[in-house]
């Protein structure tokens, strides 16, 4: 392990109790140099998403399987702030179960698909996937790689079947469902929202002009388009091609 990790994994320890994924995320940031990449931060030695969640049993989504398979060369590690505890674990391909959301269409031609915290593995062939056993389960991982994992995270995804239960609601649950609203006020004050934000408003500023042509020609083929009785039928998405050329 880089002595990069092992002063990134000091400085998180050091912040247990921080409870903050925004405030810790600016203070590994600059230390490090990380590059962001939406929510993944990277440099040559590893890469790192940070979570926030109430307790270590973290099931939310963590990354796109397209996003790990950028930085699957190097240690990528999943950092989950909670209240008490600052919790590290690898997320390289090799600890991935399956992945979960949005993989209908995983194959290993179609990289599709984001996993969840409750998809990274606790340990690895008997060994902990904890921070003392980063060194040994990356070298694992090294010779297997994104390909070498690839076939198995097909298989192991498209065999997820319904379980027919009926989800259960207990007290826990119930509370972090109905903190729902604060969490997501939290967000919109944050950084990653602010981040998010000016991501959109670049979108929308680069392609305002195709936005307002398409509304224009929308407008216009409804009324052209209208059936008896004023219904309407919709207008061939193929005319518009040369609206927005390749």
């Amino acid at each position: 392990m880089t002595e990069a990790i092992e002063a990134l994994l000091a400085m998180i320890r050091a912040n247990d109790g921080i409870n903050d994924k925004a405030q810790l995320t600016k203070l590994v940031c600059p230390k490090f140099n990380l590059i962001r990449d939406r929510s993944v931060y990277y440099c040559a030695d590893f890469a790192i998403r940070f979570s926030a969640s109430a307790d270590r049993n973290f099931a939310n989504t963590v990354a796109s399987l397209s996003r790990v398979q950028k930085y699957d060369d190097r240690p990528f590690i999943s950092c989950i702030v909670t209240p008490a505890e600052n919790y590290c674990r690898l997320a390289n391909t090799t600890f991935l179960k399956k992945i979960s959301h949005s993989s209908q269409q995983l194959r290993e031609n179609n990289i599709r698909g984001s996993f969840n915290g409750s998809d990274i593995g606790r340990e690895f062939e008997g060994i902990p996937n904890e921070p003392g056993n980063f060194a040994r389960l990356f070298e694992i991982h090294a010779a297997i790689g994104f390909e070498g994992n690839l076939p198995r995270l097909v298989e192991a995804t498209n065999n997820i079947s319904p379980t027919g239960h009926k989800f259960a609601v207990d007290d826990a649950t119930k509370e972090i469902i109905l903190s729902a609203p604060n969490r997501a006020g939290a967000f919109a004050k944050s950084d990653d929202c602010a981040a998010l934000k000016r991501d959109l408003d670049s979108k929308v500023a680069k392609f305002k002009v195709i936005v307002y042509r398409l509304s224009r020609t929308f407008s216009i083929g409804r009324r052209r388009y209208s059936g008896h009785g004023g219904r309407s039928h919709p207008f061939p998405v193929a005319h518009l091609s040369w609206l927005c050329p390749a």
